[in-house]
């Protein structure tokens, strides 16, 4: 049997699980963006680096599923974790920096609904179907 995407992107987050999840990115984004602050990090620094990982969307020229492969790398919170963690300790400050930023993007992408994607195309991702057709249904 062949999935279809609608079939595959099925069991998307919705009602309050999708609301909790938003507000919690939202928090995420918050949260490092105020850690930076205080961290004192240079705002021109955080200015070029908070779209970086939207130039992932660049591999979506090589087709769906390698255009979310990358994306979806872009946009997880486990690298940008683990140099936080790292740069605490033995990393310079600037690894400290690029993981704060990297984290508020990933967090106001989510609290916006863009979510990681399915190999499909990019408006299908795990927090619903994105683009023109569904802001109705939303």
């Amino acid at each position: 049997m062949i999935e279809t995407a609608g079939e595959q992107t099925a069991g998307a987050a919705s009602g309050g699980v999708r609301t909790v999840l938003r507000i919690e990115r939202l928090t995420l984004f918050a949260g490092a963006t105020l850690l930076y602050a205080f961290w004192a990090g240079p705002w021109w620094l955080y200015a070029v680096l908070f779209l970086a990982p939207d130039l992932s969307f660049a591999a979506y020229l090589a087709g769906p599923k390698i255009g979310a492969l990358i994306y979806n790398a872009a946009h997880t919170t486990i690298i940008p974790f683990a140099m936080l963690t790292v740069g605490f300790g033995f990393a310079p400050p600037l690894v400290l920096s690029i993981a704060l930023v990297w984290l508020a993007h990933i967090g106001i992408d989510r609290a916006l609904g863009y979510g990681l994607k399915y190999g499909y195309g990019f408006g299908f991702t795990h927090l619903g179907r994105i683009g023109r057709n569904t802001l109705a249904k939303r």
